[in-house]
């Protein structure tokens, strides 16, 4: 219109955008909120202050330097598969938390590759993990005709191969889950010969006895175990 002057036109332009953002935060929602704790794969974006920003399609995740793995290089270009850990709203809109360090990336890892672990009938009961260093995964079975620890390794190794692929060069232990605590912490510090075991069920702690020649084998590379 003839008297559509420039400060109604910028007033326009400003609901515009605002409007043009919100209908992009609703979509963005809409779409992530039901990948939330699960695992996507993008391309990294750019990198900035030791911040990895991953494209994701309709969306930009950010994997800040906590959630990242202890070592790993990052390239922009490069596919990456992260943890969906988190959506967050705040004033510059939204934000999809990225993580490859914690304890969900590594469970979903493993619900991808074993379908076992899929179907429910190999249960991961605990994780272990010092990112880019080493993983325990403690895992069981309520059926007698399986074995867990097996089917996590696959034939050759081929499952657990290709979610060490994943991780670079993060060693994985896989570990049987044994309701006598006693039987577990044996099975935990593999394969270090245990000589006695005495639990504290008050102070929930444990004395682990081992002949001399065991003891860096049962404490493990800077007494990681």
């Amino acid at each position: 219109p003839s008297n559509f002057g420039r400060v109604a036109a910028q007033t326009a332009k400003q609901v515009i955008i605002q409007k043009i953002k919100e209908a992009e935060k609703d979509s963005i929602l809409s779409e992530f909120k039901d990948k939330e704790k699960t695992i996507a794969i993008g391309t990294i974006q750019k990198i900035e202050n030791n911040i990895v920003f991953v494209n994701l399609g309709h969306g930009t995740g950010i994997l800040g330097k906590d959630d990242q793995i202890q070592g790993e290089n990052y390239s922009v270009g490069s596919k990456i598969k992260c943890y969906i850990k988190a959506i967050e709203e705040n004033q510059r809109g939204i934000q999809i938390l990225l993580s490859r360090s914690s304890n969900e990336f590594l469970k979903h890892l493993f619900l991808l590759e074993i379908p076992e672990i899929n179907e429910g009938v190999v249960i991961i009961k605990n994780i272990a993990r010092e990112a880019g260093s080493r993983s325990k995964i403690a895992v069981y079975t309520t059926q007698n005709n399986i074995d867990p620890v097996g089917s996590c390794i696959g034939q050759r190794g081929t499952r657990i191969n290709a979610i060490i692929n994943e991780l670079g060069e993060e060693k994985l232990d896989i570990i049987e889950y044994d309701k006598d605590i006693k039987q577990y912490i044996t099975n935990s510090l593999a394969p270090a010969n245990i000589e006695n075991i005495e639990i504290n069920e008050e102070k929930k702690e444990a004395e682990v006895l081992v002949n001399k020649d065991q003891f860096s084998l049962a404490i493990g590379k800077k007494g990681q175990n």
